[in-house]
């Protein structure tokens, strides 16, 4: 059954990378051999992998499945099971041996065991011999900023961390409940959005219309009450007037929920989201709504955010796909409420392997006057620990910068801004 299913994953993604890569022979094939031997002739001669429909021409009969298994489990029981269609042979004689010449059977056993070494591709990369591409990736970081990085709409939040990496980038936000963790998430996808990127935002909690209508108040300031409560004040022309220009743009804002992933959401699913898609940006509102490929019975909670927080930076390491998620403080990252500080790495609930396994770790929190706190706890390529103040409406997606200000002045902000509910 895996041969069929790593056989799928070649023809459904017109890739054949996971055999090349893994060094996947016929013999690993015993039951679609002819298949194998089809998929791997055509890419070698013409260098892609067959279409569906010239593959059915020459094999009408063939079951094309959905596969949902992460590929690392496809290639160790590929492997597994190629071991041990090879051991069986080998244990039969040893035992047959063992019957007449112990020392003839012993002299098989170890000369046998050559032949049944895992073939396993070991990669690595010499950055000595290869420093100068090094040097080429630096030029182009220099000369290509927008293709290497995203900036999030916070322009003070840009300085410090230069911006969203496109690839290799796990950016997590973590607050206790209703601090506005949410909501800057959807700030960030909103701008990316708005710079010409596709964006794939997975909501376990909020449909795709809730979702749609905060996005009107982050993008065009439309007061999200008046929307969510349907008021009759709210001026519906200038509303249409805005959705009509929006239906005009090319690039794509996809809302999806676990009920498009048949209620289990798993990195593997949310991999071939990405690339049926064509995203540019994966955001993830509640990382525990996940779904562990890898658990096994008796794992804790710890390990499974642990295993999918990992899996999660190698997808985005695989495709050059930032990842954007949400985590939850637990009551350790409840603050004094006439304090300014955050929530520190500890106090992310479940599991401190999503922050070991995120490239950055944002902060928030929401004082008892308004007063929204963003603090860098963690990123691997500057510092942490700086703090970034807004005076934030939800209501109309505004955020003021406080940054800078003193005590004082903030608080006069604070009187000309209304304070809204957060939705």
């Amino acid at each position: 059954m895996v041969d069929l299913q790593i056989l799928n994953i070649v023809l459904e993604n017109h890739d054949y990378s996971i055999i090349e890569n893994n060094q996947l022979t016929e013999e690993y094939f015993l039951e679609y051999e002819d298949e194998y031997k089809f998929i791997a002739d055509h890419f070698k001669t013409y260098g892609v992998v067959p279409d569906k429909t010239t593959f059915l021409e020459k094999f009408p009969e063939f079951d094309f499945i959905e596969v949902n298994e992460p590929e690392n489990y496809l290639i160790d029981t590929i492997r597994e099971e190629y071991l041990y269609y090879k051991s069986v042979p080998v244990v039969q004689k040893i035992a047959k041996l063992l019957k007449t010449d112990a020392n003839a059977a012993t002299e098989y056993m170890l000369q046998a065991m050559k032949d049944l070494q895992p073939n396993y591709n070991i990669g690595g990369i010499d950055i000595i011999s290869q420093a100068d591409k090094r040097y080429q990736e630096f030029l182009n970081r220099r000369d290509n900023q927008d293709q290497w990085f995203f900036t999030t709409g916070f322009p003070e939040l840009d300085e410090i961390i230069h911006g969203i990496q496109r690839g290799e980038e796990l950016f997590t936000i973590f607050a206790r409940t209703n601090q506005g963790k949410s909501w800057i998430l959807e700030k960030i996808c909103t701008h990316i959005w708005e710079i010409g990127f596709n964006v794939g935002y997975i909501s376990p909690e909020m449909g795709a219309l809730s979702v749609g209508y905060r996005f009107d108040t982050l993008y065009n300031n439309f007061s999200n009450k008046d929307l969510m409560w349907g008021n009759k004040e709210f001026d519906d022309k200038e509303y249409k007037e805005y959705i009509d220009k929006l239906k005009q743009k090319k690039n794509k804002f996809i809302v999806a929920t676990p009920n498009d992933f048949d209620r289990k959401i798993t990195v593997t699913k949310l991999k071939n989201f990405i690339k049926q898609n064509k995203l540019d940006v994966i955001a993830i509102d509640g990382i525990t709504y996940l779904s562990d490929e890898r658990g096994k019975r008796g794992d804790n909670k710890t390990t499974s955010l642990t295993n999918i927080s990992e899996d999660l930076m190698s997808l985005s390491m695989e495709l050059g796909v930032p990842v954007l998620v949400v985590v939850q403080a637990n009551r350790s990252g409840v603050v004094d409420k006439d304090s300014e500080d955050t929530p520190e790495l500890e106090s992310i609930r479940d599991s401190d392997g999503i922050s070991h396994n995120s490239s950055v770790v944002l902060s928030i929190r929401q004082s008892a006057d308004g007063t929204l706190t963003m603090q860098v706890k963690k990123q691997r390529n500057g510092r942490v620990g700086d703090k970034i103040q807004y005076q934030w409406s939800p209501n109309i997606g505004e955020f003021i910068p406080l940054s800078g200000a003193s005590i004082e002045t903030k608080r006069e902000k604070k009187k000309v801004v209304e304070k809204e509910d957060v939705f």
